[in-house]
């Protein structure tokens, strides 16, 4: 009996085992379901625990932090993906990021394609090459360096910048995250190809076809255009046509609305407007690395200045209000003034090192305006360490506001140009004399300093600590652009708000291509 006992004892407990099972399987499932959380919660029972140490790191947070981390997560996946960038401080690119539109080829690629055609009397495709700066320049008379000096064009800054702003340190995919848009239309190159044609059609084309694709995307919707820039190498002049003749000069890029939403970079701005700005000319110098702008500077601090002052560029004979013959003359006649006069077909003019040695050696460079009110030589003369002689306000100071220092005096000479017109002041000579010694190396100084930002680093490689040219001009937009974010937030801007400046600025293009 004990052995048959044995036996029937694991049996009998399998059975009660399988008979209540069942009922355990039941309770565990009726006690799931009226426990779990809601379908769509944000927390299922796997991330409990989860969301229990975020909240308590939360609850160490400032309490504003807390509350935008919260607010997000409350706000769906996109939002909650922006507080993160917001809340990561240790993000080296918070507040930073730039996107760059993937434009079309008919905006920049095919513009670029016909550049032998853009001039009857010169082929520009030569100046395109090396990423735009164009073909090394030799260092055969000692005026440059022997490395990053190249044939630059004045008006070439089309490619440059885009160049440069492709290996910025910041970009991004989304959109979402970026701090500012920029649109890679090359707009000088596009301009100047139709400058001498007598057709507003082909000259508005690209233009208007360009607001048209902009106002459809989705990007433009956030700030209707207010976080996109653009620039163009050329002058505003060349892009604010006011009539829709055939013979008027330039195209009328300008007078579009949905491009007044935009920040717009020119070479020279218009003085009366407030969405564009100024940018520095190229020059010939675009160092690959820190140390080519610190041997350049360190070169032009030791450079005997022989000469008081010194003027390079021609006279306007057509021109009434020039007061370049008053320069020149005064020069000529001056012992202390290096003349270099620009007359037609005059090939040492043609030569970038004939400037460059004038300025080397001069303490102070006259930089009158020309075709318009300011001028390349500007920022030759600087990068030679030479003071700049501005004689009107739109040649930098109403200009270059980002790049240049507030304080004027601190590195230029004003020279009123009625007085030089009306011989009420006195000679250029005296004036510039009276300038004490130490003063005048202080400003010398001064200049050298500016050098870094003033150029544009060779989009082929990467400066280290410096900032060039597109550096701070990306800073500047971006600076711009948070501060209308903050005025449209003020006036209760919201997304319906953006799809009427979408439609607005459609309407206005339509408008504009139909009075063409």
């Amino acid at each position: 009996m004990e052995k048959s006992g044995q036996r029937w004892l694991p049996r009998l407990l399998l059975l009660a085992a399988m008979s209540v099972t069942p009922w355990l399987l039941i309770v565990y499932c009726h006690r799931s379901v009226f426990n779990a959380p809601p379908v769509g919660s944000p927390h299922p029972p796997s991330q409990l625990h989860f969301h229990s140490l975020q909240e308590a790191q939360l609850k160490k947070l400032p309490t504003t932090t807390s509350s935008r981390a919260l607010s997000a997560a409350a706000g769906g996946r996109n939002a909650h993906r922006r507080s993160n960038v917001d809340a990561n401080d240790s993000d080296p690119c918070r507040g930073r990021y730039l996107y760059i539109h993937d434009l079309p080829r008919r905006f920049n690629a095919d513009i670029l394609a016909n550049c032998r055609h853009w001039y009857q009397w010169i082929d520009m495709c030569q100046y395109l090459a090396n990423a735009g700066l164009g073909a090394p320049l030799d260092n055969a008379d000692g005026a440059f360096a022997d490395r990053g000096w190249y044939a630059t064009d004045h008006f070439g800054l089309d490619v440059i910048f885009h160049s440069r702003v492709r290996q910025y340190g910041c970009l991004t995919n989304d959109s979402a995250r970026a701090a500012a848009v920029f649109v890679p239309y090359y707009a000088g190159f596009d301009v100047v190809q139709h400058l001498w044609s007598n057709n507003a059609t082909a000259k508005d084309g690209t233009p208007l076809a360009l607001v048209d694709w902009l106002t459809r995307r989705p990007e433009w919707r956030a700030m209707g255009g207010r976080d996109h820039f653009f620039m163009s190498g050329r002058t505003a002049w060349d892009h604010q046509r006011q009539t829709d003749s055939d013979s008027e000069w330039g195209n009328k890029l300008l007078r579009l609305p949905a491009v007044q939403n935009m920040t717009v970079l020119f070479v020279e701005k218009a003085p009366w407007t407030d969405f564009d700005f100024a940018v520095p000319y190229p020059t010939y110098f675009h160092p690959a690395k820190d140390a080519d702008i610190l041997q350049w500077q360190h070169r032009m601090r030791g450079m005997k200045r022989d000469w008081l002052f010194s003027f390079a560029g021609g006279e306007r004979p057509g021109d009434p209000t020039s007061i370049r013959h008053n320069l020149i003359r005064e020069c000529n006649g001056s012992s202390s003034c290096n003349l270099v006069q620009c007359r037609k077909g005059e090939k040492r003019c043609l030569v970038p090192s004939t400037f460059m040695r004038v300025f080397q050696t001069a303490r102070f460079c006259l930089q009158p305006p020309g075709d318009t009110y300011t001028r390349r030589s500007v920022f030759d003369a600087i990068l030679a360490g030479c003071v700049p002689v501005f004689f009107h306000l739109d040649s930098a100071y109403r200009q270059y506001r980002w790049h240049l220092p507030d304080d004027h005096a601190s590195y230029s000479v004003f020279i009123s140009e009625e007085d030089i017109r009306s011989g009420n002041a006195s000679s250029v000579e005296e004036t510039l004399r009276r300038i004490p010694q130490k003063v005048a190396e202080q400003m010398t100084e001064t200049v050298i300093g500016l050098i870094p930002r003033l150029v544009y680093a060779d989009p082929r490689s990467k400066l280290e600590t410096l900032k060039d040219a597109v550096d701070f001009t990306v800073e500047a937009v971006i600076k711009r652009v948070n501060k209308l974010r903050k005025e449209m937030g003020d006036h209760g801007a919201s997304p319906a708000r953006g799809d009427v400046l979408i439609q607005t600025a459609a309407k206005a293009s339509r408008k504009v291509r139909s009075d063409n």
